[in-house]
């Protein structure tokens, strides 16, 4: 059995936390996303790995290499122009000659799924999940145990049951590929491959999804999927705690980081290696803290995703955030992450405001940005890579 593994598009929605990487290398519980799809690949008995890469995949293969760091086997397809789902698989059918599970980089997936997604034998079988907002996904219809009908986004739609994303395949797909024509957004979907499997009799399965899934297609997603991570971690300190500093619950700490005396730290909470933390700050709880990251005195962090190399000065605050790489907090920068008037906070997503669907949520911050002292940061913003805001200024959407 082997994973093939779509990799290869920028996350346009992501930025600015995607213009150095693809979204599928971005950092939840400090590892790639896309390493956890393969973590989780791994669990469930698979040895044999596809990447089809595209924006930016030198970061992907200087990650991964060959995959001999986890005792398995990797090779990549550049997809040259990401013309959809079944275009990308189609890509990968020389390094296929058996039965495959395809994933998606950017989501979360329990191995106990693939488990039972493995053990199926039809051409092609779909995960399905049902949801409470099926308007929003590929709603499947199903008769006893096959899929008779795939609708994408209906307006009215005829089931709660939706396309998770995840599926399983034989040789026989990319016959269905070659044959699928382009979409009326230009793109070469699977689901129209797959429809055409089921108008022409042949069965496709399903396996419903009763583990964790989490689809990471906004910025913010990043932090419920940073949180279901962080819930399985096992405490362990590889670096140094001062007699006074105060860990509750289940912390994890990387080589050569100093937990100053003073800091009081509630798990789950993962910090990376030769982080200099406090003294007398507070980290809460489903924060994760890259390399090479400096938390000064009187800083709290909650409910955050700060990645390698940021410096958060002094006397700040950061909660429910998304901080890029690279980035210093100039002392006393204060985020909001609550409306006064408890609605859902509204961010930018290519350019246009969208509801975030989160009552609580701080900052978006790209790579490299500085803040002056004192600078406030209102519900929501965004901020490009390199920006920089003077002393006392208000960031506003």
């Amino acid at each position: 059995m082997k994973a093939v593994i779509l990799a290869a598009g920028e996350g346009t929605r992501m930025r600015p936390l995607t213009a150095a990487r693809p979204k599928v290398m971005l950092p939840l519980a400090n590892k790639p996303m896309l390493e956890h799809v393969v973590q989780a690949c791994i669990q469930a008995g698979i040895r044999d790995f596809v990447m089809v890469t595209g924006y930016r995949e030198e970061t992907i293969k200087a990650h991964f290499g060959n995959g001999d760091k986890w005792g398995v086997r990797i090779d990549y397809v550049t997809q040259e122009k990401q013309l959809g789902t079944a275009h990308a698989i189609g890509c990968a059918r020389k390094y296929v000659d058996g039965r495959f599970v395809q994933l998606n980089g950017d989501m979360l997936v329990d191995p106990m799924h693939l488990e039972k997604l493995i053990k199926h034998n039809e051409a092609a079988v779909i995960s399905v999940k049902a949801v409470d907002n099926p308007s929003e996904f590929g709603v499947i219809v199903t008769e006893g145990d096959k899929v008779v009908r795939i609708i994408e986004k209906p307006l009215v739609p005829p089931a709660k049951t939706v396309n998770a994303g995840i599926y399983l395949f034989d040789a026989t797909i990319f016959e269905y590929i070659d044959r699928t024509q382009p979409s009326p957004r230009n793109e070469y979907e699977i689901t129209d491959s797959m429809q055409m499997m089921v108008n022409e009799g042949i069965h496709v399965g399903f396996e419903p999804l009763t583990h964790v899934w989490l689809d990471v297609g906004r910025p913010w997603d990043m932090l419920d999927a940073n949180k279901a991570l962080l819930e399985k971690i096992k405490p362990s300190c590889e670096g140094t705690v001062e007699p006074l500093a105060t860990l509750h619950g289940d912390v994890v700490i990387g080589e050569g980081s100093m937990i100053r005396n003073g800091a009081y730290i509630i798990g789950p909470v993962v910090i990376g290696k030769n982080c200099d933390i406090g003294p007398n700050c507070f980290i809460r709880p489903s924060t994760s803290i890259g390399n090479n990251v400096h938390i000064g005195n009187g800083v709290e962090v909650k409910n955050c995703v700060i990645m390698d190399g940021t410096k958060i000065g002094h006397l700040t605050y950061i909660g429910d955030s998304v901080v890029g790489y690279d980035c210093n907090f100039g002392a006393g920068t204060k985020v909001a992450n609550l409306r006064h008037d408890g609605r859902n906070i509204k961010s930018i997503i290519k350019g246009k405001r969208v509801d975030t669907g989160r009552r609580k949520l701080g900052v978006i911050m790209g790579d490299d940005v500085h803040t002056g002292i004192n600078t406030s940061i209102n519900v929501g913003v965004v901020i490009e890579n390199g920006s920089g805001t003077k002393p006392g200024e208000v960031l506003m959407q």
